[in-house]
């Protein structure tokens, strides 16, 4: 099966990335160092293709209903133009069907942004809600769309350096706003724990965009580095951390669940039947070794397990985010089986870095 390209592919290979499969996407894994890369979005600026998710163009009366049927937090808190809103879109039984990002456009136009591995099946899904609850809204898939984040430091300074007449208007943006303009949309987002825009804009111009920054010293980053970054920024990669299968409370995604008003929503009533038994917890690891997804952890309140894990180019160690008993969560250490061996790891609260500094200490 061919694997699909991104608008930057040329690009990529240009500048010698290593491809890999990525959910269908031929995707760069990185540029030469994949540690150099991480460090360049701590520090100073890096840029990623993100274009391989998917925008899904909800429009009509009906869209902000259906929505609000679809998703766990509450598109109605949305009320100006650019605002964003994070959530969970749940199957019947409570568990995560992906995690996305809507975007309020107008009372009558939303964008959301899906994940890459889930784009068809939440297209599939979305769709078949709207033929049932709101036939009138009209669903457009923007695959016209490329999509560029830069994070960092100094990201958003060297993209007002090449785009000046867009300063003005994205200056003031505070996070999880945006602003539009004409095709191009700037969102103060990202999944690295630091600062920085995703610019989402028509496929066409994505090439010349990624080249004049990087000529303006912006670090391309592939997704060795983005994986490692979001790792220590605490935050969850869907189909490791969460699933179908997930609770949204078990991966430290509770605050994201509008369950206290009368709103109802795919999912609510199996979440309000069901009590809570595990949780995510941070670990870092005490010993040699590295952690990886999977593995076992023991702890005085039962058994728990891995869910992402890896070296932590920022702390200089191994940490992961496992799902363990709600009464681990208090505990200071526990063991993880690493090849045969019990290694020990101290318990610790997500994230684990954010805007460049260590925020965790063992």
């Amino acid at each position: 099966m061919q694997l699909r390209r991104t608008p930057l592919n040329a690009a990529h290979r240009e500048l010698g990335a290593k491809m890999v499969d990525f959910a269908g996407w031929d995707m760069p894994l990185h540029y030469g160092s994949q540690i150099d890369e991480h460090r360049s979005v701590r520090s100073g600026a890096g840029m990623f293709d993100v274009s391989h998710m998917l925008a899904i163009d909800a429009s009509g009366d009906s869209a902000a209903a259906l929505l609000r049927m679809l998703f766990a937090n509450d598109v109605a808190r949305l009320r100006k133009p650019g605002h964003a809103l994070y959530s969970c879109m749940l199957n019947h039984d409570g568990g995560v069907i992906d995690d996305l990002i809507v975007y309020f456009l107008s009372p009558r136009h939303y964008r959301v942004v899906v994940n890459a591995g889930t784009a068809d099946k939440d297209v599939a899904w979305i769709s078949a809600v709207r033929a049932a609850h709101a036939p009138d809204t009209t669903l457009t898939p923007r695959r016209d769309l490329a999509l560029i984040a830069m994070q960092g430091p100094r990201a958003r300074e060297l993209f007002w350096a090449e785009m000046p007449g867009l300063r003005p208007a994205t200056e003031a943006l505070a996070p999880f706003h945006a602003a539009h303009f004409g095709e191009m949309l700037v969102a103060r987002t990202g999944y690295t724990g630091e600062d920085g825009f995703e610019i989402m804009l028509p496929a066409g111009q994505a090439v010349q965009l990624w080249r004049q920054l990087h000529a303006r010293g912006v670090t391309p980053a592939g997704l060795g580095a983005r994986d490692t970054l979001r790792l220590e920024a605490g935050m969850n990669l869907y189909g490791q951390d969460m699933d179908e299968t997930t609770d949204p409370r078990e991966c430290g995604l509770g605050w994201t669940l509008a369950l206290q008003d009368e709103r109802d929503f795919i999912g609510r009533p199996a979440l309000r039947a069901r009590a809570v038994e595990r949780c995510l917890a941070g670990l870092v690891l005490d010993g040699k070794g590295v952690m990886r997804a999977h593995q076992p952890v023991i702890t005085a309140s039962g058994a728990g397990e891995i869910t992402s894990g890896g070296f932590a180019p920022t702390l200089n160690r191994s940490i992961a985010l496992a799902r363990v008993p709600l009464a681990a969560a208090n505990d200071a250490t526990v063991e993880v089986e690493i090849r045969n061996r019990r290694v020990g790891a101290h318990v610790v609260k997500p994230p684990f870095v954010r805007h460049g500094k260590i925020l965790v200490t063992v």
